[in-house]
């Protein structure tokens, strides 16, 4: 019996080379467009997951600006920063202010100067006033406080503090000591800057 002439043998075979055929195209054609199509779905629920997450990102917005609206007026509220139209006003305002706290404090001034101003990379004018006055120590605790604690806000800097000179008593000749200092700040305010 010749197996190539042999009708079964030929069916067999033929059935056996359609499988063979079925499974390269199923592995030439197929296989990849089932794998991409496993990539897109993953790639799909990644995506999916991220639109999730920036609508809840998004639905929080509201809240998070009128937040912001609620800091703003908050913080204009308190007052820190000059209202002055422009620095030169804000700085006359804060120099009358200083000179009021140290005569108040029952201090001497000697000067006031204001210093070029500085605009802050936040947008705001660093109004800077160098002082130079004279007082004991109690006068200093009372202005310092009394800047400190000012509206607008007012920043004391390079405080420098020497003690006067003792003074001679004439008829005595002795050496009176004298609680007197001679003191020097910057005195700093902030003021936004104007449109």
């Amino acid at each position: 019996m010749e197996l190539s002439n042999n009708p079964q043998v030929q069916r067999w075979l033929a059935v056996a080379l359609l499988v063979l055929i079925i499974i390269l195209v199923g592995s030439i054609v197929i296989v990849p467009i089932l794998s991409k199509g496993l990539e897109l779905h993953e790639t799909k629920e990644n995506l999916a997951f991220s639109l999730k997450k920036y609508e809840r990102i998004l639905a929080g917005k509201n809240a998070i600006v009128s937040n912001i609206a609620a800091i703003k007026q908050q913080h204009e509220e308190q007052g820190y920063f000059n209202t002055q139209g422009t620095s030169a006003l804000a700085s006359a305002q804060m120099q009358e202010f200083i000179k009021q706290a140290i005569v108040q404090a029952g201090g001497q001034l000697s000067s006031t100067q204001v210093l070029p101003s500085m605009e802050d990379k936040e947008k705001f004018n660093r109004i800077t006033v160098s002082v130079r006055m004279t007082g004991n120590i109690e006068v200093l605790r009372d202005v310092l406080y009394k800047l400190e604690t000012a509206t607008p806000l007012i920043v004391i800097e390079q405080l420098d503090i020497r003690p006067m000179r003792s003074i001679r008593n004439r008829i005595t000749r002795q050496i009176e000591p004298s609680n007197s200092l001679n003191i020097n700040f910057q005195a700093i305010g902030f003021m936004r800057e104007q449109s």
